[in-house]
């Protein structure tokens, strides 16, 4: 016999009632369409950011920019097991971990110690990482064309081209940060879907401890994305916000799910069952960092390796090895935060979605420049249609954001804080030396609030499960947005093949280089 239900606030499920349609709806997971074909499309964007990154790579030959600097490293990974100075030939001093210049190293172990050795690594990360991108905007978005506008406004942008088709690091952490996010929605994904069957089946979410709670599974999305964050932070330091701004999202989208399934205690369930995910993922986050230091680990040769002996202390088997490396970590931390060496390109934080100070990583000109000389450049600019649409575009999400109450809008506004704000931060605390590229992380994010505008444009706030039936003003709308969004990618589009030259090093006239600095002595 069935046993008669208690009554309940709305949204709280009992023990074989129907399950309510308002929790279903707060609980789906976005399901796109189209396996095959937004396979196939995804495929076409992908094709054209590995032609852009990958033709011509050896162009310009030798080192250009920090080259000079990582694909040395890199090589002396592969010889030594850790950098080298091979000015002084003793052990190089870098503050930065590894992980990216191993990744360098493997084109170079690959191919050749030469230009296309050491920056294939970079090229194959940055044509990955627009495939990333699509299947991520697919899957927040529910729309394969709005996947594929994201993957290609980033395979069409120039400071993610020049990244790409350059041996420094910043391509890699943008990477891993970029795929840690797709692990955390497929993570938040899979939640979502657990607390749906559970609910379905009879779960009781008011009642205490593991009765309230759908079983137990290994949540393997979460750890991955715990993996790939310490790979960023294997990367660069500046990985660790992603942890820390990640973790919070986590736990936030945790507390969200049971507030839908009609949890009395959201945030104390969510606090007490995940802050034992949240510790394990510390752990690995740290454990794949120091993996990274594995060269400098079971060398003799790195610097302050074996700093306690050098100094006449007592150095244990594994505990001294960790405290050299910790003293060496001091030193590096040191450094970033007294770096305040002026540079020609330089430039401040508040300054980089302006485009107010590019990088020029390659220079030449033949002669006496000017009038039709001819000239080579490879200048890391974004597009500059794209990059000033994104402060109206972050406008607009708080705006979309705010009205629909979605939690795609925060989502990518945690993305884009968590690769500016700690840089506003130390521009005014340390007045350090810092760099537009150090954007690389959080631009998918700022590519994501454009897409995210233009789908807003396309679709009212609630747009209907099927289009039967759907009101003639949602059509029409639909149209309009759908010609709005096509227009506004091929006119970057359009922007980006212009700049292309300045991109990759193509020899042009002085008079047409010139003619692309729009503003002036700033690009200069």
């Amino acid at each position: 016999m069935t046993q008669a239900a208690t009554p309940r606030s709305p949204g709280v499920v009992a023990v074989n009632d129907a399950l309510p349609e308002i929790v279903r709806r707060r609980l789906a997971s976005v399901r796109p369409r189209g396996g095959r074909s937004s396979w196939l499309a995804t495929a076409v964007v992908v094709v054209i950011a590995g032609v852009l990154r990958l033709v011509d790579l050896d162009q310009p030959a030798g080192k250009i920019f920090d080259e000079l600097y990582y694909a040395t490293d890199a090589h002396n990974l592969l010889t030594r097991g850790v950098e080298w100075d091979e000015k002084n030939d003793t052990a190089g001093y870098v503050v930065h971990p590894p992980l990216g210049k191993w990744m360098i190293a493997l084109g170079e172990w690959l191919f050749g110690y030469h230009a296309f050795g050491w920056r294939v690594s970079a090229a194959v990360t940055g044509t990955v990482s627009v495939l990333v991108l699509v299947r991520v905007a697919r899957r927040m978005f529910g729309s394969t064309v709005l996947g594929c506008a994201a993957g290609l406004l980033l395979a069409l942008d120039g400071m993610h081209l020049v990244l790409s088709r350059s041996a420094l690091l910043d391509i890699f952490l943008m990477f891993f940060v970029l795929a840690a996010f797709g692990t955390l929605l497929l993570d938040r994904d899979a939640r979502r879907r657990r607390w749906l069957r559970a609910l379905a089946d009879g779960l009781d979410p008011t009642a205490h401890g593991r009765a309230g709670r759908p079983r137990f599974a290994v949540p393997w999305w979460r750890l991955a994305t715990f993996v790939l964050l310490g790979c960023a932070c294997a990367v660069k330091w500046s990985g660790v916000w992603y942890v820390l701004v990640f973790a919070a999202l986590m736990l936030y989208w945790a507390a969200q799910t049971r507030r839908s399934a009609g949890a009395r205690h959201p945030w104390r369930d969510a606090l007490l069952g995940e802050v034992g995910w949240l510790v394990l993922g510390a752990v690995l986050v740290g454990a794949v960092y120091l993996a990274s230091w594995a060269g400098w680990f079971v060398t003799d040769d790195g610097y302050l390796r074996h700093w306690l002996r050098d100094t006449g202390q007592r150095e244990a088997p594994v505990v001294g090895a960790l405290q050299n490396l910790w003293h060496y970590h001091q030193a590096a931390l040191t450094f970033h935060t007294g770096l305040e060496k002026t540079h020609q390109y330089q430039s401040w934080p508040w300054q980089w979605l302006l485009l107010g100070r590019p990088v020029a990583f390659y220079w030449w000109c033949e002669g006496t420049c000017g009038g039709a000389t001819a000239t080579r450049e490879v200048l890391l600019l974004g597009t500059p249609l794209l990059w000033w649409s994104f402060i109206p575009a972050l406008g607009a999400l708080t705006w979309f954001g705010i009205a629909r109450r979605d939690w795609r809008a925060g989502a990518i506004w945690v993305g884009v804080v968590a690769g500016l704000l700690p840089w506003f931060y130390f521009a005014a605390a340390d007045n350090r030396t810092m760099y537009y590229f150090y954007t690389a992380p959080a631009e998918p994010f700022l590519i994501l609030a454009v897409v995210y505008v233009l789908g807003a444009i396309m679709t009212p706030a609630r747009a209907p499960a099927t289009t039967d039936g759907a009101a003639d003003g949602d059509g029409d709308r639909r149209m309009i947005g759908a010609l709005v969004a096509g227009a506004y990618v091929l006119l970057v589009a359009i922007c980006f093949a212009y700049f292309h030259p300045l991109y990759v090093g193509t020899s042009i006239p002085y008079t047409e280089w010139a003619a692309r600095m729009w503003l002036g002595s700033r690009w200069i």
